[in-house]
């Protein structure tokens, strides 16, 4: 197949786009830069220029190809809500630009969506009172109406590998800072992980073959206790390790 990749540049968008090409499809890779568009033409993949701002540029992308992997979005948190805006505007120019058409479309949320104090279940309905985002996965599987192989991928809030910048990246940064490595409460609070590679794989697959209406997780490690990465930070860093309060933690 030959897909059509928005955040193909990104940490996780540049391990699906080798995933893809690994196993035999051709990428169509939106680029916003001449920097992003050169990055992709060095891994073997057609350059789209375009954003996501640009609507028609995307309606363009995904008529052209054989299916659409969604992995773009803006990460400036200073205007979070402008840009659940836009990602919404994305999914539903995708989703018109396919109707009919029979062809895979993969969006991306987190895990983060749902509601925490229990293990989530695939089948579990987004909570958009945890995180406004969460209004968003109705949408992406409302294509699966409309004639789309629709699914989406929800990442665990850890996706590790070489050159993460998330959010394991800053919980060492402000260690540095405040040079203690912190857990809040008990510290048993767990996070789920999965390295960038493997997520990649859920990707691939959901575009092969995930059937019309899936929703998957990208999870290798269920569930990591906070306190245990504080400790593994604290002993990398060789700092002490100490649990604070929510009210400390927000500070």
């Amino acid at each position: 197949m030959r897909i059509f990749v928005t955040g193909a540049t990104g940490f996780i968008g540049s391990a699906v786009v080798r995933e893809l090409l690994t196993h035999g499809h051709q990428v169509l890779g939106l680029a916003r830069s001449d920097q992003g568009a050169q990055t992709l033409k060095a891994a073997g993949v057609e350059v789209h220029h375009g954003s996501l701002e640009d609507l028609d540029s995307l309606r363009w992308g995904a008529t052209v190809t054989d299916g659409v992997a969604h992995l773009a979005f803006i990460h400036d948190f200073s205007k979070y809500q402008e840009n659940i805006d836009t990602d919404q505007r994305v999914i539903a120019v995708l989703n018109d630009a396919l109707a009919g058409s029979g062809k895979p479309l993969v969006t991306t949320f987190g895990m983060g969506l749902l509601t925490p104090g229990r293990t989530p279940t695939e089948g579990e309905v987004a909570n958009p009172a945890m995180n406004p985002r969460g209004a968003l996965e109705p949408l992406a599987l409302a294509a699966a109406e409309r004639g789309v192989r629709a699914s989406f991928v929800r990442l665990p809030p850890t996706v590790h590998g070489a050159g993460d910048g998330g959010f394991v990246p800053m919980l060492i940064d402000t260690a540095r800072q405040k040079g203690f490595a912190a857990y809040v409460g008990d510290g048993a609070n767990r996070w789920p992980a999965v390295h960038r590679f493997d997520a990649a794989q859920v990707y691939r697959l959901a575009l092969e073959s995930a059937a019309a209406g899936t929703r998957l997780h990208a999870v290798a490690e269920e569930g990591i206790p906070m306190r245990d990465i504080a400790r593994t930070i604290g002993k990398g860093l060789g700092l002490p390790v100490r649990g604070i309060t929510p009210e400390q933690a927000a500070e």
